[in-house]
């Protein structure tokens, strides 16, 4: 079973929708006008569909692929840590929580505290972790002027 979010859900309906008028795939800018959402959003649930196998994308074309899972569609993030995460995403994502400051926690004190805090990870599962964290859309790398980030 394959957990995706409402959010999720409706971006997924919406390219089969829109794929019986575009054979070769629907074409990204076409989704975008269809959809309510932002560019920074879509292309990470695009992103997260891609990662579960649900859709692939090819030159800006988006094609959903055949799927012979049954879809768990949540409503939140929170559901999504309950359904998806191993018992160390799920440690790693409360510490997150813990330590983030307004949403935000830098790169370096996250992989601090996962190297050298209570879960000591190794470099490898630290990497791991947070690729597993970033491509189920519960975290996200941000660069800012003083840094790079991850936002929840």
């Amino acid at each position: 079973m394959i957990t995706i979010t409402k959010k999720e859900n409706l971006i997924l309906n919406q390219i089969k929708y829109l794929q019986a008028e575009y054979s070769e795939g629907v074409p990204y800018n076409i989704l975008k006008l269809n959809l309510d959402v932002s560019e920074t959003d879509l292309k990470d649930r695009l992103s997260n569909l891609e990662n579960k196998g649900l859709i692939s994308q090819n030159n800006n074309y988006i094609k959903t692929q055949r799927v012979e899972n049954k879809l768990n569609i949540v409503e939140s993030k929170a559901e999504v840590l309950e359904e998806d995460l191993n018992q160390m995403e799920i440690k790693a994502f409360k510490l997150i929580e813990e330590l983030a400051n307004e949403g935000l926690i830098s790169r370096h004190i996250l992989e601090g505290h996962l190297l050298y805090g209570d879960l000591k990870l190794s470099n490898l599962q630290m990497y791991h972790l947070i690729v597993n964290l970033e491509n189920k859309g519960l975290i996200e790398k941000i660069k800012r002027e003083d840094g790079e980030y991850y936002s929840l």
